[in-house]
């Protein structure tokens, strides 16, 4: 199924390209979302416009419910409360599995810092529940070989972030019997790099600086990286998992909303290779301590609750830098109550809260002015301090020797199991 880049020319429009790809000045200024910049200018990003600008669609209750009639499980909390908002093609993957069709995930992780913060264990922690509730197998990509290129790190730092890393990742509990966790400057074996060449003969360089704003100013690297990451969406590029019955086999892409233009290219892509196109879910980003106009950066330890963060810590980061939309007084606050559409201890309750009725009597309670600040930010201590605390239980149990196990290059004969 090779290509040659002299018969395969990207077309100008495309279901999956914007319609739109030049925004005016004073809008491309408002946010700026990309797979290496999150950010919004004076206030919290627009999801709707990325949802629009990205061409993707919104995930809706009726998704939701179709999700729990066909796995009999609840929906998870990131799917109740709409941290997981958009998707593409998701729709088909649920066809397909009420067929009794088979599908794999994949999901991955850039490893520039020594330990994950909450923000890198949203996709995993849903990950998981996806991969509990449909029985189907997981490959994780680590792109020790992308922070070479993007953060300047050297490929040795790189490997090593990459191990700790993928300790993190498999103390969320993901089943090492429907799990295959790569690195890059490991795996990159025939097959991924076949399929990697593939990719590549099938996009120009014009279309790849369009879609991610490099120039020719950017390192080689950088302008090659999208095919790395495009790869894992085809089975073909795990022969050792996928067999040639497994040709067609659909893939779902749980990842944060910045990662969609990876993906848009790949979608292109597909079809003229012969494959299905990859399927994603999206969300939401988890917003900085300090505010939505941001998420949370590695760069940056007081934007971010880390899992390796003691629990004073926790403490002291959510009280001091966790931004209120409660008033200046207690006087006020009982009098106007808390601006709920700014408050960050509340958002974060959103998604890591899973009572609902509790959440509901928090919202009026400090909405209405009788619940002050530092009873929600007690609140949220207690919540993420009962998170971390069991993520370093478990972390604590994961060796090196369960590392080599699950990035190990095997079959698994029990993946749909």
């Amino acid at each position: 199924m090779s290509a040659s880049s002299s018969s395969l020319e990207i077309p100008t429009l495309n279901p999956d390209i914007p319609k739109q790809e030049k925004k005016e000045e004073e809008e491309e200024e408002e946010q700026v979302i990309t797979p290496w910049e999150v950010s919004a200018k004076g206030g919290k990003i627009d999801y709707d416009k990325l949802v629009d600008k990205f061409g993707c669609q919104r995930l809706d209750e009726s998704l939701i419910q179709r999700f729990e009639r066909l796995t009999g499980k609840r929906a998870h909390v990131f799917l109740r409360r709409g941290l997981f908002y958009a998707h593409r093609d998701l729709n088909d993957i649920l066809d397909a599995y009420e067929r009794g069709e088979k599908f794999y995930l994949y999901t991955g992780r850039g490893p520039s810092s020594e330990s994950l913060h909450l923000g890198h264990l949203i996709p995993f922690m849903f990950t998981k529940y996806l991969q509990e509730v449909f029985k189907v197998p997981l490959v994780i990509q680590l792109t020790d070989d992308e922070k070479c290129m993007w953060k300047g790190l050297s490929i040795e730092e790189s490997k090593r972030l990459a191990r700790e890393n993928a300790k993190d990742i498999i103390a969320c509990g993901f089943d090492i019997q429907k799990t295959f966790i790569f690195r890059n400057l490991s795996y990159i074996c025939p097959p991924i790099y076949e399929n990697m060449v593939r990719i590549a003969n099938c996009v120009k360089g014009k279309k790849i600086a369009s879609i991610f704003g490099l120039t020719l100013e950017d390192y080689g690297g950088k302008l090659f990286f999208p095919f790395i990451q495009a790869a894992p969406s085809f089975p073909s590029t795990f022969p050792h998992l996928f067999s040639e019955k497994y040709k067609n086999l659909r893939c779902l892409i749980p990842c944060a909303i910045d990662q969609d233009p990876y993906f848009r290219m790949t979608r292109d892509v597909a079809p003229r290779l012969g494959y299905n196109k990859p399927a994603l879910i999206e969300s939401k980003f988890f917003p900085a301590l300090q505010g939505e106009s941001g998420k949370m950066s590695a760069s940056d330890a007081n934007s971010a609750i880390y899992v390796t963060d003691p629990l004073k810590e926790i403490k002291d980061k959510v009280n001091k830098y966790a931004f209120s939309g409660g008033q200046d007084s207690i006087e006020k606050q009982r009098k106007y109550g808390a601006n709920l559409a700014v408050d960050v201890p509340v958002k974060y309750l959103n998604f890591f809260l899973d009572d609902d009725d509790e959440l509901d009597r928090i919202k009026n309670e400090y909405g209405a002015g009788r619940m002050l600040t530092g009873e929600v930010k007690g609140r949220l201590i207690e919540v993420f301090s009962e998170i971390v605390e069991q993520h370093q239980r478990a972390r604590k149990s994961v060796t090196d020797e369960m590392v080599d196990a699950f990035m190990a290059v095997r079959p698994l004969p029990h993946m749909f199991d």
